[in-house]
């Protein structure tokens, strides 16, 4: 295609090229060209025109498709207006020239038609250049139109229209030709021809005065004509013409002479107003000859008409705009009520006329009223319509005043103003709706007297207008939360007081029952106990109805009535009154059918007839109580629910003869029965009457083919059996529309009534379904049949396999043996009942059952399928594939296609092909297992060939649409025939006519699944693909100039998926261009938009995704866009001043359609989080505008901060001002939904701005960066703005608007806080705004404030208190006192707040107050201790002081006035909290009246509050409790401040007056156990909508309540709770991963800690705690020695081991081992202990640890040492040590030997015999022999001789300690082996070093030996005289050594001290 993208037509690729693929190289070549010509040079284009021309008329000759000719037209415009004018006169020749042309061949056809758009277009472009042509042309156009087909009247009128607009008023002389002409086309048989004459007639209207001026008569007349027989296209069209030009009739300035503007007439409104009148009431036959008709009653204006010049009306009155409509409301509103007035009895002379003509003028009024007008004007037209209420009441009270009451019910005047007053009242209620809480002023107004107009007409004599105005009283308790319940009180006291008026029973019973309705719409409800008294009143009028006979009926309907729409209360009120619902129902039908008999021989008519109404209002009421209390449906109800069932079905079976004895009055009751017994039915488990399933079902048969049944409503029956995406084929009025309310009445066709509330009064407390609109019952014959076939499907899957077998042949044969329409309507009741049937099935996963049962479904739905009802055979496509699916059989499935196909292959008609093409799709669509290739070859197949069928539209528009299901079910299976399927489908785009709408509206569908199947593949750069893609973008552009809207719509949604596939290949700025236009486009219906709803949701979808991309982009395509466009493409929302963004707003302002809201608000949402901070100053005006342009009664502003400071700075109102500059803003009057959007996105736009640049929210930055470039923008500085936003928003009359203004305000404060004023040292910026801040919180305290809006208030005082922006006192006593107030409001408890709301609302504000006093109690603490911090490290400055009022414990001292009421009301609120979270299983144990601040009705709305709340309480009552220590006041102090005392005292008592008063210790032992359960029960499931906030108010509510001694001896005393605490925590710190949650987590387990430890120091004086750690400790100590016990090198121990030994000596010498309770315990643990380490030498399950005997010896010597004997003595123990000592001994490590000698050393010298003695006998003897080993081993190193001296240490010291007996024996043994290390002189001088020492070391001890034992030491001399020579040669060679070593060895106290070895550490 690319070689197609030159400015010249590159003709010889062209000639290769194929037809299919000329036509699209043609296209792609002129697309390109159009936008190259305005792209190239004029120079460049003048060079190349001549043979551009050329070409270009070449192509003339080439049957040019539509969009061909089309774009083909354009260019040569295009290229005339930019290029040389010389030769256009030669190409206007040329086209009139084919025009003229005799050649009527179908081939030449698109040649002329060619010819005729050129010329069109041609003038358009070139205007009054052509004047001198024009004539000629026009002529010759005007008359080829004589002999034109439909393709050549529509074209003609479009070029008519071009060559009008281009010539303007030079045109003036075929004016009248061309109006002749259009005239006559305005009635053609082609709808497409009609909307091309109505635009064309609209273009001519702008310069033709006689148009709207001789000639308005006949205009109206044509337009009416128009209308009949019109589909919606043409509506639309036709009534943009008619009103424009009635509207141009009111207000044009008449040009010309003087003489001819007096010759034209100037009409008024009325004359005006008339005309449209005449249209609706009369339609198109006009005055006289409507007389004659109208006289004999039998005229009757077609319904299509009617609705046409409905619209006409709209258009008019938005022609004239909003200004226009409030100056002129009351004329108006006058007329258009007129319009259903007994003044003009044709309109409203049926019943169904009457409800057709009421929807016409309720759509008129909505449309004008809600439109056109802002709020202000829309209060004054609420007032006039009271006017007109008051009026029309009159007229009713004066006759009813006069005559009997026959003649007064069917008085004229009455009925003549029923269906007045039914229009007035409903758009009253829609008004009043619209406006929510800002129309209070409204009701408040007594010179308006709303209220009371409407309870005026409660009582008409027509129940339409009784029922009108009670719904008109549920749109206001909706709209204002704050009425329903005076509302509700006062029916009620109207409906007990008048009980003896039919229509006051029937009228305030609809009242009642609306205003019900109403309450689920408000969340704050109503009192719990207004159930009861309504339940009380509908017994007492179901038991006075017997009474009185004249009211029988009145009061039965209202009794049932009012327990139904009490059931829509919900579980928790209705659950109090089961017990008497249950009685009731059970009464109202017969026990048995012995009974039911009787009754029937018994009464008359009039009895029969109350008895069913009774009946049928028990079993409405019984299913609302279904529907709406399903919680209650345990077992139990559902088996006392039960027994009236059969006797319900009898009288259902029975009623046909009760008809026939008394007579057709009952028809009607009965048929109402019926209904509600199928409905009832239809909710019900169908096991619960399974014993009359047969029964019912023979019923539901007879009723589906009953004879009577005159009308086929298909349009509301088949529908919900036809699949969403195949209703799209079929009429446009099927899919959604903004004219859905009127066109309705069009889709039933003319003999069925529209949906209305007079057909069932009990549908007046349902939602209805489609919003929030009235209800729209249909009529009871009709909703029969619905709610039968809905039956049908249930009861057929249930009943055995015989009779339904022989109910669906019963069915096939009555439609056999019906004829003709009768025929029709069987047809289509059997046929919905069957798809009913499947359906159920398929949903359920049921079976058919046997073949034989296939027969009878196949004939019945191939016969639908062949039926000429298009929807009928839609629904039979669907049950053909249902019929598949529940078979489940694959020969079966394919057996159905088979027929499919040889039923397409054989049939010609339209009616089978399109029936049995859509059924193949529908196959495919429920079992894409059928999508083997051979099948999706037929299929597709044949499915080409009928949409190739270019004789008949439908059949391609229902194949195209067949072949769109079956690509998006293959899937990847239909890759083979992507590229045949997208040529076909450029083919038929570029040559189907534009006439044929829903043939593009299919090609579109198929080329949206093709773009599916495909996917990201589109991204691909291959040949194959780049040639799919550039074909799939070619087809969006031929059906984006397409002039459908729906095919738009296609094209628009096609590119939607290629730009999410590849969107780089999507021309991002024409998209958003071609987007821009469509959505912005100048119409006059909404002075905005497109008039297509699908168009419009199409276009917000498409940049809803696209802005979530690429936000700023189209943002800036969009501005551009607007800057090269005219002045006229940019009406209301000027996208120049307010962007794409603004131009959303204000379309979200005017958009009523609830799916076209949301997607703008999701696009205006992605555009602000992606550009907000960007374009900060844009987005912020853009919602100051919104908010400052509200259309508020007081229009109240922020004054400028500086003006104030200068100003009186003492109260609050100085900063209110009014408004009085007459600034324009780009929003004129937003709604207040607008304005909450506005002031949500505000807060948006901070949040945005918290995740950019710091220097957002630091005001000394931001202006310093301002400063460095002036284009650096930061919110900071628009803070007075979000200031003056956030108060306009928080004192507006909308409640939803001052939430979300406080909303933001909370948000402001939060954020900015903080921010110190560079200019004022010590001060904050939001300091300034202190008067803002108290004037926008103070009016939401005011009493008639709702609690939400003061719950919300309270949040912001307590954050703005406890921001510390205000540091003066006086000051902040400002926003303190809205605080104290609303604290003297709440000490009462629950019983003294309002009693307009439920209980529930009182529980909300409460906890608000409370919460809000937490926290500033909270803050006031913290504030203190951090003062008292600072004061410890620092001195107080006098910076910190702002100003003499300042004082850092100020806020406290604020809180402590109230903080005895405080902390009672806190306590009150925790336990009721505690109660509300116990387990369901304890609900009996529960207080029977509720807690302190709930009612037990009212606790499970109420917990929610409590869940919001409990934290910051739990927080604050934490440090109340903190700071009394738990001391325990009096318990009356502060009970002056208390109407109904709370005390905590009372707190787990009963309720009894007698209970005993607690203890003090008993009260504090509560209240530490409230606390800790609420915490821990907290903590411990923590849920995941749990907040930061709750968790860290927890937290630190357990950490202020440790922080003192009493709670802490409670945690220390009690192990388990402690151990429990922790796990908890231990959980916590797993689960969240915030620091702060856990640096606050282990706050609380360090204060856990302590508490351990200040128990065990205060159970030290008695030791039995430490039993229980001790075994832990030991085990610890124990366990970290052995495992750490290893050798390292030099015998040293690791620092572990170090440690160890030390805690192991601290632990054996503790005194709690040696006192009196615990000793014997210890004793055992201590044995226990040493056992473990002895057992370590002992390898385990045959591995053996190298482990360190260095360590493990110690460890025995320090258990020896610093024990009580009684450890280590027991034989078995000291043996094992004993034996240690030894083998350690034996070890050859000089290291372990030195070690353990010197741990021998320490045993030996231990005080007490009995532990060293039995070591000592053991061992010594070892030691010795030792020791007179080195005689014969002499040492060689110093670690040897340092073994010998601890060897000699040890026997000295035994010598010490031994006793005298013994000590001889020793020293008798040391001294030889002393004496054996001795040298002589030689032996000396040739001795080493370690000898010398060792000589050394010996002879220094015998020289101190010898003295001590001298007797000893002379004998041992004596008895060897070897050693005493030996002695003596060592004295004498060393006497002078010896000499010094004598006298130094009195200053030696340990001869080794040169020993490398020795422990680092004493143990011992």
């Amino acid at each position: 295609m690319e070689l197609a993208h030159n400015l010249l037509l590159n003709e010889e690729v062209y000639n290769q090229l194929g037809e299919v693929q000329k036509a699209e190289f043609i296209f792609d070549w002129l697309s390109y060209l159009e936008k190259l010509l305005l792209a190239t040079s004029r120079s460049d284009v003048k060079e190349k025109q001549k043979t551009l021309v050329e070409q270009l008329l070449s192509l003339l000759n080439s049957s040019p498709g539509p969009p061909t000719r089309k774009l083909l037209a354009k260019n040569l415009g295009v290229l005339y207006s930019i290029g040389d004018t010389f030769s256009v006169y030669e190409t206007i020749d040329k086209c009139n020239d084919l025009i003229r042309s005799k050649d009527d061949s179908p081939s030449y056809l698109p040649t002329k038609l060619a010819a005729v758009v050129c010329l069109g277009s041609l003038y358009r472009k070139l205007g009054r250049v052509l004047v001198n042509t024009f004539t000629d042309t026009v002529g010759n156009i005007l008359k080829a139109m004589k002999s034109a087909e439909s393709q050549g009247r529509y074209e003609i009128m479009l070029s008519l229209q071009n060559i009008l607009n281009g010539l303007g008023a030079a045109a003036t002389p075929c004016h009248r030709d061309v109006y002749k002409a259009a005239k006559s086309c305005l009635t053609d048989r082609s709808m497409s021809v009609r909307c091309a004459a109505a635009k064309c007639l609209l273009e001519l209207q702008k310069e033709a005065i006689f148009m709207w001026s001789t000639d308005l008569d006949s205009v109206a007349t044509l337009c009416f004509k128009s209308f009949e027989g019109s589909n919606y296209d043409v509506r639309i069209s036709v009534s943009k013409l008619l009103g424009t030009v009635l509207a141009k009739a009111i207000i044009s300035k008449h040009p010309g002479s003087a003489v001819s503007r007096q010759s034209i007439r100037r009409l008024s409104l009325e004359e005006v107003l008339e005309l449209l009148g005449t249209g609706f009431l009369r339609g198109s036959s006009g005055f006289l000859r409507a007389s004659g008709d109208m006289l004999k009653g039998t005229s009757s204006v077609s319904r299509d008409v009617r609705v046409g010049v409905t619209q006409a009306y709209v258009v008019f009155v938005s022609t004239l705009g909003g200004t226009w409509l409030e100056k002129n409301f009351a004329a108006f509103l006058s007329h258009v009520l007129s319009l259903v007035s007994q003044s003009h009895p044709k309109a409203t002379q049926t019943q169904t006329d009457a409800v057709c003509g009421r929807r016409c003028v309720s759509f008129i009024l909505r449309a004008a009223i809600g439109g056109l007008l802002g709020e202000k004007a829309q209060i004054a037209a609420a007032k006039d319509i009271c006017q007109a209420i008051w009026k029309l009441k009159k007229v009713v009270d004066a006759v009813m005043n006069e005559g009997n009451v026959e003649t007064r019910v069917g008085s004229t005047d009455v009925m003549a103003s029923q269906h007045m007053l039914v229009c007035a009242l409903q758009e009253l209620g829609n008004l009043i709706y619209s406006l929510g809480t800002t129309a209070a002023p409204l009701l408040q107004d007594s010179s308006a007297g709303l209220l009371d107009s409407i309870i005026s007409v409660i009582q008409h004599p027509s129940i339409s207008v009784r029922l009108a105005a009670a719904w008109c009283l549920h749109c206001i308790a909706v709209a204002l939360p704050s009425y329903l319940t005076p509302l509700l009180d006062r029916c009620l006291e109207r409906l007990t007081v008048l009980k003896s008026s039919p229509e006051a029973v029937t009228g305030f019973s609809f009242a009642v029952a609306a205003l019900l309705g109403a309450v689920k719409h408000c969340p704050l409800g109503i009192p719990h106990g207004k159930g009861k008294i309504i339940m009380t009143l509908a017994e007492d009028l179901l038991c006075s109805a017997v009474q009185n006979s004249r009211l029988s009926a009145q009061r039965t309907q209202s009794g049932w009535l009012l327990i139904a729409a009490l059931m829509t209360l919900g579980p928790a009120v209705v659950s109090h009154h089961l017990a008497r619902l249950l009685l009731l129902w059970k009464c109202v039908f017969p026990l048995s059918p012995k009974d039911l008999e009787t009754e029937k021989s018994r009464g008359d008519s009039f009895t029969w007839q109350v008895t069913l109404e009774g009946r049928a209002g028990a079993l409405c009421a019984i299913k609302s109580f279904v529907s709406h209390c399903g919680d209650l449906l345990t077992e139990e109800v559902i088996q006392r629910l039960l027994p009236p069932l059969p006797c319900a079905v009898d009288l259902l079976i029975q009623l046909s003869s009760v008809l026939r004895t008394y007579g057709s009055t009952l028809k009607t009751p009965s048929v109402v029965y019926k209904q509600r017994l199928y409905e009832l039915l239809i909710l019900l488990p169908p096991e619960t009457y399974e014993g009359n399933l047969c029964a019912l079902l023979k019923e539901l048969a007879a009723d589906l083919t009953a004879s009577d049944i005159q009308v086929a409503a298909s349009a509301f029956l088949l529908p919900p059996f036809c699949h969403r995406d195949d209703l799209v084929i079929l009429s446009p009025l099927l899919q959604e529309t903004d004219h859905r309310f009127i066109e309705e009445q069009l889709l039933l066709g003319n003999g069925i009534a529209c949906g209305s509330l007079e057909y069932d009064p009990y549908s007046i407390y349902e939602k209805d379904v489609e919003g929030n609109s009235v209800p729209k019952p249909l009529p009871p014959v009709l909703s029969v049949i619905s709610s039968a076939v809905k039956l049908f499907g249930v009861v057929c899957a249930h009943v055995g396999e015989a009779q339904r077998l022989f109910i669906l042949e019963q069915l096939l044969d009555s439609i056999k043996h019906t004829k003709g329409a009768r025929q029709q309507i069987v047809q289509l009741h059997v046929v919905s009942s069957l798809s009913s049937f499947l359906k159920y099935l398929a949903g359920s996963k049921g079976h058919l059952g046997p073949e034989e049962m296939r027969r009878p479904v196949l004939a019945l739905v191939m016969g639908a399928l062949e039926s000429p009802n298009p929807l009928l055979r839609c629904a039979a496509a669907e049950a053909w594939a249902r019929l598949a699916q529940v078979v489940d059989d694959g020969a079966f499935t394919a057996a159905l296609a088979q027929v499919s196909f040889d039923k397409l292959k054989l049939a010609r008609d339209v009616v089978t092909r399109t029936g049995y093409s859509l059924a193949l799709g529908s196959l495919h669509r429920y079992l894409g297992g059928i999508s083997s290739s051979q099948h999706l070859n037929s299929c597709v197949g044949i499915l080409f060939t009928l949409s190739q069928d270019s004789t008949s539209p439908d059949v391609q528009t229902w194949a195209l649409h067949s072949l769109s299901l079956i690509i998006d079910s293959a899937g990847p299976l239909y890759n083979m025939h992507v590229e045949p399927t997208l040529s076909l489908i450029i083919m038929l785009l570029l040559n189907v006519p534009p006439t044929h709408a829903e043939v593009h509206q299919s090609l579109g569908r198929c080329l949206n699944a093709l773009i599916t199947t495909l996917g990201p593949e589109l991204q691909g750069n291959s040949t194959s693909i780049s040639t799919l893609r550039t074909s799939c973008l070619l087809g969006c552009a031929v059906m984006q100039d397409n002039p459908d809207c729906l095919v738009q719509a296609q094209a628009i949604s096609c590119l939607q998926q290629l730009h999410m596939f590849a969107p780089r290949h999507v021309n991002l700025s024409s998209l958003v261009s071609c987007l821009c236009e469509i959505l912005l486009d100048n119409s006059v219906l909404v002075n905005l938009c497109s008039p297509y709803l699908l168009l419009r949701r199409a276009v917000l979808a498409c940049l809803r995704q696209l802005v979530q991309r690429e936000a700023a982009e189209v943002s800036e395509h969009a501005v551009m866009l607007a800057k090269d466009s005219r002045e006229e493409l940019t009406p209301d929302a000027n996208i120049r001043e307010v962007g794409l963004e603004g131009a959303l707003l204000t379309l979200l302002d005017k958009e009523t359609d609830q799916k076209l809201c949301h997607d703008i608000k999701e696009t205006l949402n992605h555009m602000l989080t992606s550009m907000a901070v960007d374009k900060l100053s844009f987005w912020l005006k853009l919602c100051k505008d919104v908010l400052a342009a509200s259309a508020d009664f007081t229009a109240v502003t922020c004054v400028d901060t500086m003006q104030e400071e200068e100003g009186e700075k003492g109260d609050d109102a100085s900063v209110l001002t009014t408004r009085n500059d007459d600034k324009s803003y780009p929003f004129t009057n937003p709604r207040w939904a607008t304005r909450v959007f506005a002031a949500e996105c505000v807060c948006r736009i901070i949040n945005q701005c918290e995740n950019a640049h710091s220097a957002h929210f630091d005001i000394a930055l931001a202006q310093e960066m301002r400063k460095r470039d002036s284009r650096n923008d930061f919110l900071v500085l628009h803070l007075a703005d979000l200031i003056r936003m956030a108060f306009m928003a928080a004192t507006d009359h909308s409640d939803q608007l001052r939430l979300s203004g406080l909303e933001t305000l909370l948000v402001v404060i939060r954020r900015f806080a903080s921010i110190p004023e560079p200019e004022f040292p010590g001060h904050v910026i939001l300091e300034q705004y202190q008067a803002n801040v108290g004037a926008a919180l103070r009016p939401a305290f005011t009493s008639e404030t709702p609690p939400d809006v003061t719950a919300k208030a309270c949040q912001v005082c307590s954050a703005w208190i406890a921001s510390g922006v205000v540091s003066d006192l006086n000051d902040l006593r400002r926003v303190h006192q809205l605080l104290v107030s609303s604290l003297t409001k709440i000490q009462a408890g629950k019983e003294a707040l309002s009693h307009l709301y439920n209980e529930s609302a009182s529980t909300m504000e409460i906890l608000a107050v409370l919460k809000a006093w937490a926290e500033v109690y909270i803050t006031a603490v913290e504030r203190h201790k951090s003062h008292r911090q600072a004061l410890k490290t620092t001195t107080y400055s006098e910076d910190c002081v702002r100003n003499e009022s300042y004082s850092p414990d100020g806020l406290l001292d604020l809180v402590h006035a109230d903080l005895g009421t405080l902390s009672r009301l806190w306590l009150a609120a925790l336990q009721d909290f505690a109660l509300l979270t116990l387990p369901s299983e304890f609900a009996s144990q529960l207080p029977v009246e509720g807690g302190a601040f709930y009612t037990s009705e009212t606790s499970e709305n109420a917990k929610l509050h409590y869940y919001n709340s409990w934290a910051l309480i739990l927080h604050a009552t934490a440090l109340w409790l903190t700071s009394t220590g738990f001391v325990v006041a009096d318990p009356d102090e502060g009970a002056s401040h208390l109407s109904r005392p709370v005390t905590p005292t009372s707190m787990c008592q009963g309720s009894s007056s007698g209970a005993t008063v607690k203890s003090p210790e008993d009260v504090c032992t509560d209240r530490f156990h409230l606390i800790l359960g609420i915490s821990v029960e907290f903590l411990c499931s923590l849920r995941s909508d749990a907040t930061m906030e709750s968790i860290t108010a927890c937290l630190h509510a357990l950490q202020a309540l440790l922080d003192v001694p009493w709670p802490r001896s409670k945690i220390g005393s009690d192990q388990d709770l402690g151990i429990e605490l922790l796990n908890v925590l231990h959980r916590v710190i797993l689960t969240r991963e915030s620091p702060s949650i856990q640096l606050a987590s282990l706050e609380v387990v360090r204060q856990i800690i302590c508490a351990a430890q200040e128990h065990v120091k205060e159970k030290r004086r008695s030791a039995e705690g430490s039993i229980s750690i001790l075994p832990t400790i030991l085990y610890l100590t124990i366990g970290v020695l052995r495992e750490t016990a290893v050798k390292l090198p030099g015998g040293q121990l690791s620092s572990t081991v170090t440690a160890s030994l030390q805690a192991l000596k601290g632990i054996l010498s503790s005194p709690m081992a040696r006192a009196e309770k615990s000793h014997t315990a210890w004793t055992d643990l201590l044995r226990s202990a040493l056992t473990t380490i002895l057992d370590c030498w002992d390898p385990v399950d045959g591995t053996h640890q190298e482990l360190d005997e260095i360590s493990l010896l110690t460890a025995i010597t320090v258990f020896i040492l610093s024990t009580s004997p009684e450890v280590t003595t027991i034989p078995c123990l000291q043996k094992r040590c004993i034996e240690k000592f030894k083998a350690t001994l034996e070890i050859k490590d000089p290291v372990v030997q030195i070690k353990t000698y010197q741990l021998l050393l320490s045993v030996f010298q231990y005080p007490n015999p009995a532990v060293s003695y039995p070591y000592i006998y053991s061992l010594v003897s070892s030691i010795v022999e030792k020791l007179q080993e080195i005689d014969q081993r002499k040492p060689e190193d110093t670690t040897e001789l340092q073994i010998f001296q601890e060897g000699i240490k040890v026997l000295e010291a035994l010598v010490a300690i031994a006793e005298e007996q013994h000590r001889s024996q020793l020293v008798a043994c040391l001294l030889p082996i002393l004496i054996s290390f001795l040298l002589d002189d030689n032996a000396l001088g040739s001795a080493t070093a370690v000898m010398k020492n060792l000589h050394d070391f010996a002879l220094q001890n015998l020289m101190q030996i010898g003295p001590q034992y001298s007797s000893v030491f002379k004998n041992v001399m004596a008895s060897s005289p070897a050693l005493k020579a030996r002695l003596e040669a060592a004295i004498k060679g060393n006497q002078e050594n010896v000499k010094v070593k004598i006298s130094t060895s009195k200053h030696t106290k340990n001869p080794g001290k040169n020993a490398s070895i020795q422990l680092k550490t004493n143990f011992l």
